[in-house]
């Protein structure tokens, strides 16, 4: 691992943590008054604090850190800690139980496994918090799958939720490696597992830039279903459409909706992975939560 990736992991957390914190604000919009504060940027009062995805990205990055790679029963534990030392930041159901549960003992491998009558969770959880994992790999693509992969299982046992864990992660170790906007969502496609999330990828690929993301989301999805599938296709689509440039990617990414801190947080990890946080204006610096 090199300074270069380990600077561009870092970035990448940055990134992530202020999409989920930018994201989060458009929670609490008057929707009757969503589209105009769209249209004219409007940002909500500081703070912004950030939730589950930069809690959990954190103890993701932690662990490339002190142990160069991803060991699912020591990430296991650290989320269950990092979870009951504070709870309170928009978990989704699922991972309440399932953190709570790991937290009081229980080996991971049997809560995962167990959820959706066995099927283990599709959600979004996995490929939120990964991105910085695909910078830190970004030299060695298989390993960035194989560590993706293995990132995801401590929460997620569907395949789906690891699919999307793998291409978020593609996706960042790509922008890491500077591959171009137009060769990125093919590129991540075909290092993606089969599964609903590639193929919405490659659909996802088939949509000019021009497209509006609301078209976009209409087509793929943007998170409202809270699963990987619904979820991962749009974020690496808008983090494409700007990936030279963090702010427009983000105010892109809120404009259709959807799981916004889920959906920004993705898409901040993706391009600041490649361009850091140089652009983002000072006043969105100081409104977001700092790291822990």
């Amino acid at each position: 691992m090199t300074t270069a990736a380990s600077d561009a992991a870092r970035h990448s957390l940055r990134g992530l943590a202020l999409g989920d914190s930018f994201g989060e604000t458009w929670f609490f919009r008057p929707a009757a008054d969503l589209d105009r504060q769209l249209r004219d940027r409007v940002l909500a009062p500081a703070p912004w604090p950030w939730t589950d995805d930069t809690a959990m990205a954190v103890k993701v990055h932690g662990m490339l850190v002190s142990h160069g790679g991803i060991v699912p029963d020591l990430l296991a534990t650290r989320f269950a800690d990092r979870y009951r030392a504070d709870p309170y930041r928009n978990y989704g159901a699922g991972m309440h139980d399932v953190l709570a549960a790991i937290a009081d003992g229980e080996p991971w491998t049997e809560v995962t496994g167990r959820q959706f009558d066995g099927q283990g969770s599709w959600g979004n959880g996995a490929a939120m918090r990964v991105a910085p994992l695909g910078a830190w790999f970004a030299d060695d693509l298989d390993r960035v799958a194989e560590q993706a992969r293995l990132s995801a299982t401590v929460t997620h046992a569907h395949p789906e939720a690891a699919a999307g864990a793998v291409a978020v992660a593609i996706a960042a170790a790509l922008s890491t490696r500077g591959v171009d906007a137009d060769e990125l969502i093919a590129a991540t496609a075909a290092r993606t597992p089969a599964s609903d999330v590639a193929a919405r990828l490659r659909r996802a690929g088939e949509l000019p830039f021009s497209a509006e993301p609301r078209s976009v989301a209409a087509v793929v999805g943007c998170g409202a279903l809270i699963s990987a599938p619904d979820t991962v296709p749009y974020a690496i689509w808008c983090a494409a459409r700007h990936l030279d440039d963090l702010p427009e990617a983000l105010w892109a990414t809120v404009s259709a909706g959807g799981d916004m801190d889920t959906t920004c947080a993705i898409v901040g990890g993706i391009v600041a992975a490649r361009v850091g946080l140089g652009q983002v204006p000072g006043a969105w610096l100081t409104a977001a939560e700092p790291l822990p």
